[in-house]
């Protein structure tokens, strides 16, 4: 069942516009009487129907709410250096379908790719249409966010998540020998994960003192030299495990 999401709570009648309203008249080509999955903004879900298809609008009623999900043990947000090619869309798309609560792109001194203000923008949006579609794809009850791309100087200086006492910052490095992701995680009880995770040449070790001086912890993601995209969806997906957040129970 297709799902969609709304940008505002669920009521006994809504109306759909923009981008999903095309999909759903002009795509799906939706009649009267069909059935979608609506999010909320409030993270609740409903069994809607279709009652009125017009050009530019698709009026839904409401049929049943769905049993809310169990909400994640801790939030996990995705810290990652600018990756070349395809390969930084792969990541945002793997980040939504394994429950990210949002994806922050940063610039380092490594990075191969380098984008103007114009680039930038245009990326952001980009990679927040393939969030939003691997969230109505995977079943997501909220979507993931992508935040505009900053250096990592001023990510570590300004982030608000940095200074919090329910945040853990866990800095997957190259460089670390002796602590592995999997010890670290199993000791973090803070509602909040950071992972950073670097690009195709890593990070300068002036860029690892600053992340560490700022409260990380220093992982290793094993013995074997990963692609930056693998790091990134391993150190997901382990995060993800660890927490407990993969769990099908309540």
């Amino acid at each position: 069942m297709r799902r969609l999401f709304y940008a505002g709570e669920l009521a006994e009648e809504i109306e759909i516009t923009g981008g999903d309203a095309h999909h759903l008249a002009r795509v799906m080509r939706a009649q009267i009487g069909d059935e979608v999955t609506v999010a909320g903004s409030d993270g609740r879900a409903a069994r809607m129907t279709v009652v009125a298809v017009a050009r530019d609008a698709v009026r839904l009623r409401l049929v049943e709410h769905l049993p809310e999900m169990a909400e994640a043990c801790a939030e996990v947000i995705l810290v990652q250096a600018l990756l070349k090619g395809e390969k930084m869309d792969f990541v945002v798309q793997k980040a939504a379908e394994l429950g990210a609560a949002a994806v922050y792109p940063v610039q380092t001194e490594h990075v191969v790719v380098r984008y103007d203000a114009k680039k930038a923008a245009a990326k952001t949006v980009r990679w927040q249409k393939i969030a939003d579609e691997a969230a109505k794809q995977c079943g997501r009850q909220t979507l993931m966010h992508v935040a505009p791309i900053v250096p990592l100087s001023s990510f570590v200086r300004n982030t608000q998540f940095l200074e919090r006492s329910d945040t853990a910052v866990v800095f997957c490095y190259e460089g670390e020998r002796t602590q592995s992701v999997r010890a670290v995680l199993q000791c973090i009880t803070a509602r909040r994960v950071l992972l950073i995770v670097g690009a195709e040449g890593g990070f300068s070790s002036a860029e690892a003192e600053e992340i560490r001086a700022a409260g990380a912890q220093t992982v290793s993601l094993g013995r074997l030299i990963l692609r930056a995209e693998t790091a990134a969806v391993t150190a997901l997906a382990v995060t993800q495990y660890e927490l407990g957040n993969l769990s099908v129970l309540p």
